[in-house]
């Protein structure tokens, strides 16, 4: 048998093995045990309007308040990273490496819990509010790292160019630098908000008002009351609308990064 021979047959061998797993996790599942437990259709018909108003809609709203915080934050950090000032540089690189290494959460309990604690000091908007703020100070750190990759892959010579046309060094950031970086970065920024999206669900731990519930909170707290207590079909619920908004937006990146990909 030829390498290429040899090749085909462990490809085709493969292709059976993963068929015949297939056709046994179908034949060994507990069907009925599964719909009752995941996907529990009479209480997902009157459960799935208050979830979309209420949680699907507070995880966008969450989601957009937390990036535009986070990125006019990160804005300033990157332009103080960049700062021919050395101390404005080492302040933006402390803050940038101390959130990037601390989990989400921890920050989140630190602003809903611990500086109130320490400082007497509440956010506005209540838990939620410091939930928030939690988020924008950890995705600014990230979000800062890719604006600044953005801005060291300009061209120089755009930026020579912009200045020996007379332009200060501000409004040729503002006018060259950062309109390119942002087309350069907009993939990687697209996936700083799919993550964020994820990770306003970690708001769970500071408890927030019915009203204010996000996917996760929703689904949880329906596993104990409503039509659908005893099930995991709210969490069922929740990971779809979850995948709902999430999967166009990886789509988009993946098309983002093809066009740039195919543009070389």
């Amino acid at each position: 048998m030829t390498r290429t021979q040899r090749r085909r047959a462990i490809h085709w061998s493969l292709y059976a093995l993963f068929i015949l797993l297939v056709i046994a996790a179908i034949a060994l599942a507990d069907w009925p045990a599964i719909a009752d437990n995941f996907f529990l259709l009479d209480g997902i018909a009157e459960t799935w309007p208050t979830m979309l108003l209420i949680g699907a809609k507070n995880t966008i709203l969450y989601t957009i308040i937390s990036f535009t915080g986070g990125f006019v934050f990160a804005l300033v950090l990157v332009l103080m990273k960049l700062a021919p000032v050395a101390p404005f540089r080492w302040l933006a690189t402390a803050y940038i490496e101390l959130f990037r290494g601390l989990p989400a959460l921890i920050v989140i309990l630190f602003m809903a819990f611990g500086v109130p604690i320490a400082f007497g000091w509440r956010a506005p908007g209540g838990p939620v509010g410091a939930g928030l703020l939690a988020l924008m100070m950890v995705a600014a750190a990230y979000l800062a790292e890719t604006l600044r990759a953005g801005i060291e892959a300009v061209p120089p010579g755009q930026i020579e160019a912009a200045r020996s046309l007379g332009m200060s060094p501000a409004q040729t950031m503002v006018q060259v630098t950062l309109p390119q970086a942002l087309r350069i970065v907009l993939p990687p920024l697209t996936n700083e908000l799919v993550i964020l999206i994820k990770d306003t669900s970690l708001l769970f731990v500071i408890g927030i008002a019915a009203s204010e519930k996000e996917l996760t909170i929703f689904a949880r707290d329906m596993m104990s009351s409503g039509p659908t207590a005893g099930t995991a079909t709210s969490l069922t619920m929740a990971a779809v609308f979850y995948l709902a908004i999430t999967l166009p937006l990886t789509r988009i990146v993946s098309r983002m990064e093809r066009k740039r990909g195919g543009s070389r």
